[in-house]
């Protein structure tokens, strides 16, 4: 028994399959990327010495449209030979289209066991086709737009309006956007940010909305598209790729905390549990009545135990928060083994470097004849990904040195001149979470840092 298998690859839309896929004994693979050519050397060797099976993974690569693909199992058919989708349920066989599964097709006698189906049948299965080759096209164009760093279908987003082949600003809005980007950056507040927006410019968007602000990579200049992959440096941005970084590290910073707490008003607000109960607590507020003083409490928000565990004040936790972490930060980063920053970060840049010089060599090796033109922009598309993918990282190292930055923190005047938003914003940058420790009558403060 003799078998041959053809696959056809679509560089634009996905990866060269490997020869083992086909889970038989393969007398030889015909495999084409692009163009077809190798499928016109398979037609010409079964003029000769035609094989028993063709394998192929879907009947929609033997051509283009659903006319070719018809002429081409014509000619196949015309040779005697049995076709096996692997990935259909549909097997062309002869004149005739039965039902049967690629894999139990080829039985141990080397026969396939015919069923009959009726018109609607063989009608579905054209309908099919033509649709599979229409989406086809469809992506193909996509991914040719992808290929030129044009922007993908759809609306623009908001700060942007749509050019002729890139985004465009939109001052108006994007003066709203910058502002939004400013405000989380300098209260690490997406709901604050959202408020603020609301109330200055009068622009109504949810936190969900916020949160795809933050994260869109089109207002930090590139392009993001349905693959997953971006295309770094494609129109102008709104916001530096420094303030980028600082976006991405405080988002990850807000997610370690309950929800909500990232904008409350108080700079303890989600840190603090009680040891005793694992209850987080929560900052309540007590008034004296026909007098305008208030008090401020933490209580556990869910202590199981009885009796309950007691509220502390506030500002005496404050107070030894404040204590504690200018006497245990600067031992708890000198104990810390800090990788070679410089060196990780010259790495980094320096294969950036690399691959953006063979990025402005192209041109010229398409000019001298060495790339055709498709292949060029396949090459300059995947630099660019790569080139992306590594600016990604470079963003995500630390901005400062932690044991300098550990210094200058740790003396209780500079916690103390800080307003309770500019305090939450520094305690969350070092603390991941305070346990109250009680004993008998007494209780003190455990400190937990995110390092």
């Amino acid at each position: 028994m003799k078998i041959f298998a053809y696959s056809y690859t679509e560089p634009l839309l996905e990866a060269i399959p490997d020869k083992t896929i086909w889970g038989w004994e393969v007398d030889r693979v015909y495999q084409d990327l692009g163009k077809r050519a190798e499928l016109e050397q398979l037609l010409g060797d079964c003029k000769g010495e035609p094989p028993d099976y063709l394998l192929i993974r879907r009947v929609e690569e033997l051509g283009e449209s659903v006319e070719e693909v018809c002429d081409r199992l014509v000619q196949l058919e015309s040779f005697g030979i049995e076709i096996v989708p692997l990935e259909s349920q549909l097997t062309i066989i002869k004149d005739d289209i039965i039902e049967a599964n690629g894999e139990e097709a080829i039985a141990d006698s080397g026969k396939l066991t015919p069923k009959s189906v009726t018109r609607t049948d063989i009608l579905k299965l054209f309908q099919d086709l033509q649709e599979n080759q229409r989406s086809r096209k469809i992506r193909k164009g996509h991914a040719r737009n992808r290929l030129k760093a044009l922007p993908p279908p759809g609306k623009a987003p908001y700060g942007y309006r749509r050019g002729k082949d890139r985004y465009a600003l939109d001052r108006s809005a994007a003066a709203v956007v910058k502002d939004f980007f400013e405000h989380f950056l300098l209260y690490g507040s997406l709901r604050g940010a959202v408020r603020y927006i609301d109330k200055k410019y009068g622009k109504k968007i949810s936190a969900t909305t916020g949160r795809r602000w933050l994260t869109n990579s089109a207002y930090r200049g590139d392009l993001e598209y349905r693959n997953k992959e971006t295309i770094s440096n494609t129109h102008v941005p709104i916001i530096s790729r420094q303030e980028a970084a600082q976006v991405d590290r405080l988002l990850r910073r807000n997610r370690r905390l309950p929800p909500r707490t990232a904008s409350a008003p108080r700079s303890l607000a989600g840190l603090v549990r009680c040891a005793r109960c694992q209850s987080q607590t929560i900052v309540t507020k007590v008034t004296s009545y026909r007098q305008k003083r208030e008090y401020l409490y933490l209580r556990p928000g869910s202590c199981p135990l009885k009796p309950k565990c007691k509220a502390l004040p506030y500002q005496e936790i404050l107070e030894k928060t404040i204590e504690a972490i200018c006497r245990e930060l600067p031992l708890a980063v000198a104990g810390l083994e800090m990788p070679n920053m410089d060196g990780v970060k010259g790495g980094i840049i320096g294969a950036i470097a690399s691959k953006e010089g063979f990025l402005s060599e192209l041109p010229e090796l398409a000019a001298r004849g060495l790339l055709d033109n498709e292949t060029a922009e396949l090459r300059a598309y995947k630099l660019r990904t790569e080139i992306a993918e590594l600016q990604g990282k470079f963003a995500e190292l630390p901005p400062v040195n932690l044991i300098e930055t550990a210094k200058a923190v740790a003396y209780p005047q500079f916690w103390l001149d800080l307003s309770e938003s500019e305090r939450r914003f520094y305690f969350r940058e070092f603390i991941e979470k305070i346990e109250i420790v009680r004993e008998a009558k007494e209780w003190r403060l455990e400190l937990i840092f995110i390092f």
